[in-house]
């Protein structure tokens, strides 16, 4: 009986340290979310690529598909401009080195000239490499203003 107490207040003792958290990708992927689209009102295109990683995927709310060099190219030099923008709902959910975040972007900006607004759902999948994160797959869908 002895034998037993002594291994579960072993046991008690570390359990604490092995079960501590590690901290989230949360913050970090919250804050990588906003200088993303930074990086868009900036027209920061080498931003962008390091964001992005070589597979990467973007469908729009028409439902078009983009690559990497396509998408960077529509936020840098294309006839849309975001001017301003804000995240809401935001919510990340890390599976090791895998990352989902779902959030609302309710953005201003200009279109061929002419102001322009959109609030959309959107759905970005990110995996860890070399020690950042980098966006794979990024999906909206247009809300009702």
């Amino acid at each position: 009986m002895k034998r037993v107490l002594r291994f579960v207040l072993i046991g008690l003792s570390v359990a604490p340290a092995s079960c501590a958290q590690k901290p989230t990708a949360g913050p970090e992927l919250i804050a990588l979310e906003n200088s993303w689209k930074e990086s868009v009102i900036k027209r920061d295109a080498a931003a962008l690529n390091r964001l992005y990683a070589d597979e990467y995927a973007s469908v729009d709310q028409e439902g078009s598909v983009w690559n990497k060099s396509e998408d960077i190219d529509i936020d840098t030099t294309g006839a849309s401009r975001l001017t301003s923008f804000k995240l809401d709902d935001m919510k990340v959910r890390p599976y090791g080195d895998v990352a989902v975040v779902t959030g609302v972007n309710t953005s201003q900006g200009t279109l061929h000239g002419y102001a322009s607004s959109s609030r959309s759902r959107f759905t970005d999948v990110f995996v860890k490499r070399d020690g950042r994160w980098q966006c794979v797959s990024s999906q909206t869908t247009a809300l009702a203003k």
